[in-house]
């Protein structure tokens, strides 16, 4: 029975779909329902999970991100008088709007490859996230984050990388994540060894 109703929820979770505008996503990589995707670019087998807001980035190959994640997203002018949307032009939770102004266009998010962002992890718009970095789950990142670095907690800070400076400059050189997919398969053995992998890729 309670196997029953764990296949029921399952279904039930996934039968709410996703909402996916102006954006492209391959077919190798995945949305899971609940989540909402604008103005945005996926590479090649990456995925996000469930109840994920996304606008405005660009994401790369072999990304990984967690259940409600929220990557970009709006700003409010807070240079203006009143930061309150009755001011800028859109369509808002509000009705009124008393002389409607243009409102600076969002800032591009971008996210490298292989990067893995924590569940409930907050992306602020505009920021730069590294190859293979590590975005820990419930951070809240507000600034750049360097390739193959740990990051974590509110305002997110770098924990330690994830190897050797060497070794993060040889994968950065190696681009795995841009060869084609009958290359990576070939190569993929190796993938439990940096060492062994930089090495098969002549790094």
């Amino acid at each position: 029975m309670r196997r029953m109703l764990y296949y029921w929820s399952k279904i039930m979770k996934k039968m709410r779909g996703c909402s996916i505008c102006n954006s492209i996503i391959p077919p190798s990589s995945k949305v899971e329902a609940g989540s909402n995707i604008i103005n945005t670019r996926f590479g090649k087998h990456s995925f996000c999970g469930y109840n994920c807001e996304i606008s405005n980035a660009e994401i790369g190959s072999f990304c990984s991100i967690a259940n409600n994640v929220v990557i970009g997203g709006g700003t409010h002018p807070m240079d203006w008088v009143s930061m309150s949307p009755v001011f800028y032009q859109g369509k808002d939770s509000v009705k009124a709007k008393f002389h409607p102004k243009k409102r600076p266009l969002p800032l591009t998010t971008i996210i490298g490859s292989d990067v893995w962002i924590g569940e409930k992890s907050l992306i602020k718009q505009g920021v730069s996230i590294g190859n293979g970095a590590v975005i820990g789950m419930g951070s809240v990142v507000t600034r750049d984050v360097q390739p193959y670095s740990i990051v974590a907690g509110v305002p997110a800070k770098e924990i330690r990388k994830r190897f050797e400076d060497s070794i993060i400059q040889r994968l950065q050189k190696s681009e795995w994540w841009s060869l084609e997919d009958k290359q990576i398969l070939e190569l993929a053995e190796n993938f439990d060894s940096p060492e062994k992998f930089l090495k098969s890729v002549g790094q």
